[in-house]
């Protein structure tokens, strides 16, 4: 009896890791093994980089944060926590996009907690 392969899932398969790796470079793109190797390693930077990108965003906020309480005479850290203790619930993105964008009512805010 002849040996059954499933050719439809294999090329299937290699299709699909193909179509992910174009646009890689030189033999990534279209050697299966070798774009096998960079799909994965891509989707590994991936996952990683998704949890990299908000703690990269939470340090930029800070330091817009910062900036903006320094010209009203605050540092940051006094700032945050005279914002806690006088029970004001902004988030540092909405503090960072009023800081950047809205001066005038991130000063108000900082004279509210001072």
């Amino acid at each position: 009896m002849p040996r059954s392969v499933n050719a439809v899932a294999s090329r299937r398969r290699r299709k699909k890791i193909l179509k992910a790796a174009r646009g890689y470079f030189g033999a990534r793109s279209n050697v299966y093994t070798v774009a096998k190797n960079a799909v994965e390693k891509g989707l590994q930077y991936a996952y990683r980089d998704r949890k990299n990108k908000k703690r990269a965003f939470r340090s930029l906020w800070i330091a817009r944060i910062n900036a903006g309480a320094r010209q009203h005479g605050m540092s940051y850290s006094r700032f945050m926590h005279a914002l806690s203790n006088s029970g004001i619930d902004l988030n540092r993105k909405v503090l960072a996009d009023l800081a950047m964008n809205n001066p005038e009512t991130f000063k108000s805010i900082v004279d509210s907690v001072r």
